[in-house]
């Protein structure tokens, strides 16, 4: 018995995943500024740093409900559909909530070792924390060139992949028509 080979499909080149990433940073601020006033005015938070950690966790709740939600119906967020990418099983077939909810969790490697340095040797300057931030995303992608199919760890972890997914357009109507 053979076992069966996933199917192929156009990887995304990483540069084009980095200016899918970058925009995707850009419509979050929108979506975490949204998030941020409703719970500053659900909990009548005068101060910004009052209530702080409540207020990154109900971020990190509302973001993980995003991803989640955009992978799990379609696979793909609006930043994903503007550069034609789409996550999708290992196998081709669309994520799970469940599969969603790790590959979210998974996702937070890009950050978690640049914010434990600037955390472990007290750094407080944004300057020295951008830096170290664009680094770790930096080495990050570049350790996808050493797997087979240049997926991230993140996506090798939770068995997905990043795909190239042009829409189908639907035919062109001629003059005569």
């Amino acid at each position: 018995m053979t076992a069966e080979r996933p199917p192929q499909f156009d990887i995304p080149g990483i540069w084009r995943r980095l200016a899918c990433f970058l925009y995707e940073g850009v419509l979050l601020f929108g979506v975490v500024m949204i998030a941020g006033y409703l719970y500053s005015s659900l909990t009548q938070q005068r101060n910004a740093l009052e209530g702080r950690h409540g207020l990154m966790a109900f971020l990190f709740l509302v973001l993980t409900v995003y991803f989640v939600w955009f992978w799990s119906h379609g696979g793909q967020t609006v930043a994903m559909k503007a550069w034609h990418v789409r996550v999708v099983r290992r196998d081709g077939q669309p994520l799970s909530q469940g599969r969603a909810l790790a590959r979210s969790l998974l996702s937070w490697i890009w950050f978690l070792p640049a914010t434990a340095t600037a955390w472990l040797a007290g750094l407080h300057s944004l300057g020295a924390i951008t830096a170290l931030l664009i680094a770790g995303v930096a080495t990050y992608a570049a350790l996808a060139r050493l797997h087979p199919q240049r997926q991230f760890l993140h996506d090798a972890l939770c068995g997905t992949q990043l795909i190239t997914w042009r829409p189908v357009r639907p035919p062109r109507r001629t003059a005569a028509a």
